[in-house]
């Protein structure tokens, strides 16, 4: 079972990114007007620090993997792979249809519901 996770919502519309880290769960919202790859490489990095989470092999990172915008999506599954090969952490993608709104409530059904895809993540990319 996922306890501890991070998340990734980059999709292009409302992206967030959430932690969840000893039943406490921390929202950022992401502002989109800026350089995208920038942007969510350090709003990683800052809600990390800021909490003083260690991620490791026990950590879970979720990612939004579409559909949405092939940017944010490739730049999201990027960020989530070399968090994984650095802390050994384990990547598991979803479907935006699958979440609704994002909040603790909804990703902990996600979770309980098993639409978690942990093998390949398959991006899928808006036309």
């Amino acid at each position: 079972m996922i306890k501890n996770f991070f998340i990734i919502n980059f999709t292009g519309k409302n992206d967030s990114i959430g932690l969840k880290v000893d039943n406490n769960f921390f929202i950022k919202k992401l502002q989109t007007n800026i350089r995208k790859n920038d942007l969510l490489v350090n709003s990683v990095f800052d809600l990390i620090s800021e909490k003083k989470v260690k991620i490791d092999r026990n950590f879970s990172i979720l990612v939004n993997v579409g559909p949405g915008s092939f940017s944010g999506i490739r730049i999201s599954i990027a960020a989530a792979k070399g968090i994984k090969i650095v802390t050994g952490a384990n990547i598991y993608g979803y479907k935006s249809n699958d979440l609704g709104d994002f909040n603790l409530k909804n990703i902990e059904l996600l979770i309980k519901k098993n639409l978690l895809q942990n093998k390949l993540i398959k991006p899928i990319y808006l036309s």
